[in-house]
């Protein structure tokens, strides 16, 4: 409506409310509002104050605690309330809530976590928002979730810092934070003393579920907290025993990004979001990797699959892009970008999740998201979980996991605040010190400006000419990939090429049939991808 109508356009219009038997209020007075087009600040600011009511209007009535879904009743899902108790810092710096209320929650919800049913320290994926009884996540899982209870430890460590005061209900946090944290047994997942940690602990099927927590994935955090601990420690050795293990440095370079861990083109993207909403991975690198820079690269990686559109879903695009885990038209699916795993399904939490690593790129589809799909995708608590343009579907569902990262990484870019309060505990250095992080400037990549290029004939035989301006005189490589993004062929003139109009023929790469990702990077940096097509 807003779209068909413009800007500066006033309304007049009244408002109702409804009581818990949905009887409507009498009207109220006539007001008017006049239609203006947000800034990019207005915007975040309104992405971050629906998002939180799904963590604050949306709490479990009994606990405070994070309900799994929209439609969950008196499921709470033990990860999803450590991205609530993050979320309430921010509600309090954006004014959402006065910090009187944010206290007052968090200390409802650490009682409730003090009395609800834990396994060696840790807490059960599900629980009872109202008795606090585990809820099984499956036929053997009805006991401790270590990787779950990661990211809640992630949000007692941020909560604890943010509330500092000397006022009974801010001091009762920090000491309840504080004892909940140490009471967990990371060093009892170990299972009698391995060098690997294991995701779960039943006391009616032991070990039964077997799942070694092991990189790369969501769940960095796990080894993190577990070197950290002041309490029930583990070595830091075991960053390299049983985390950085089976595979765990695998170099890469996809669409022209490098990868520096794990596999195919990165995995979900909740890979760079779970672990890193507290633990601030600017600057930080190890043995294998700069994490900010792999995390970037992930995103970027993902821009560009969508941009290329190899399998020609439909609403995939440099705007439209970001695959993760999420519903689906046929239910639930950890979505990647390879063929067994990408349906179609775009995910907003995937590139506004990401807004610290590509503010561009997640800016880009925050805009499409909100101005182009509208309605389609966006609701009281935010956008919605996903949607399939290919199938005609869009979600109707909220999930805490999805809804986190939009907030908290919004807000990460905007202020670092989660990662200040989280890296300030003093448990954090000494951890970093022993596994071997270093200090390492991210390399950040920037994407040219410069007007898009003229690309023919394409199809084309052998390989196509490419046109195109430059602004200032400029080193240019141009990779030819294929559509699994492996480098097929590379062309670099030997010598920089000056401003104004270029010309590159490419038919001296002699390129095979088929379909090809082109890719121009001027000066190290990304400009531009586009597809070829290759045809005798």
């Amino acid at each position: 409506w807003t779209a068909e109508k413009g800007t500066g356009f006033t309304a007049t219009y009244q408002v109702r409310a409804i009581n818990s038997a949905n009887e409507p209020s009498e009207p109220s007075e006539t007001a008017q509002a006049t239609t203006a087009a947000l800034t990019d600040e207005q915007l975040l600011d309104m992405v971050q104050e629906y998002t939180f009511r799904y963590f604050w209007d949306f709490g479990h009535p009994v606990s405070g605690l994070t309900r799994e879904r929209n439609t969950s009743g008196d499921v709470v899902t033990t990860g999803g309330t450590g991205f609530g108790l993050m979320a309430i810092p921010v509600g309090i710096e954006r004014q959402f809530i006065s910090r009187e209320e944010g206290a007052e929650r968090v200390l409802k919800m650490l009682n409730f976590l003090e009395t609800a049913d834990r396994f060696h320290g840790a807490w059960s994926h599900w629980m009872n928002g109202v008795t606090g009884d585990a809820i099984p996540f499956s036929t053997y899982d009805n006991g401790g979730d270590l990787v779950e209870t990661a990211f809640l430890a992630q949000g007692l460590l941020t909560v604890r810092r943010y509330f500092s005061a000397s006022d009974e209900t801010e001091m009762s946090i920090v000491t309840k934070a504080t004892k909940l944290w140490e009471e967990i047994e990371w060093d009892w997942y170990r299972r009698e003393n391995s060098n690997v940690i294991y995701w779960h602990w039943s006391p009616d099927y032991d070990w039964q579920m077997n799942m070694q927590v092991r990189g790369w994935n969501e769940a960095a955090i796990v080894y993190l907290l577990a070197i950290a601990s002041p309490t029930h420690g583990v070595p830091a050795s075991m960053w390299e025993t049983g985390w950085a293990q089976s595979g765990y440095y695998n170099p890469r370079t996809l669409f022209g990004h490098k990868l520096y861990v794990g596999h195919g083109h990165g995995g979900p993207m909740f890979f760079a979001h779970y672990s890193f909403l507290g633990f601030d991975p600017n600057d930080k690198a190890d043995a294998y990797a700069n994490y900010f820079d792999h995390n970037r690269n992930q995103a970027l990686i993902q821009q560009a699959y969508c941009e290329a559109n190899i399998y020609g879903y439909l609403g995939y695009s440099e705007e439209s892009w970001g695959i993760t885990a999420s519903d689906d038209p046929d239910g639930y699916l950890a979505h990647e970008p390879r063929t067994d795993r990408d349906n179609g399904t775009i995910s907003p939490t995937a590139a506004l999740g990401s807004f610290p690593y590509t503010p561009e790129a997640s800016m880009l589809a925050l805009k499409h998201f909100y101005g182009d799909l509208g309605e389609n995708t966006w609701g009281w608590m935010g956008f919605r979980d996903a949607f399939n343009l290919s199938r005609e579907w869009f979600a109707d569902s909220y999930l805490a996991i999805d809804q986190g990262p939009i907030i908290l990484m919004i807000e990460n870019y905007r202020s670092q605040l989660l990662w200040n309060l989280f890296m300030s505990n003093p448990e954090i250095d000494p951890m970093l010190e022993q596994v071997g992080f270093t200090t390492q400037p991210n390399n950040i990549e920037y994407k040219s400006a410069y007007n898009d290029p003229l690309i023919y004939p394409n199809p084309s035989s052998e390989g196509p000419v490419i046109k195109f301006e430059l602004e200032n005189r400029a080193e240019i490589v141009i990779g030819i990939y294929d559509p699994a993004g492996r480098l097929v062929s590379e062309y670099q003139p030997g010598a920089p090429l000056p401003a104004g109009t270029n010309r590159i023929d490419l038919s001296s790469l002699k390129l095979p049939g088929g379909l090809f990702l082109l890719k121009l990077t001027e000066n190290g940096m990304h400009s531009f991808t586009r597809k070829i097509l290759i045809e005798y």
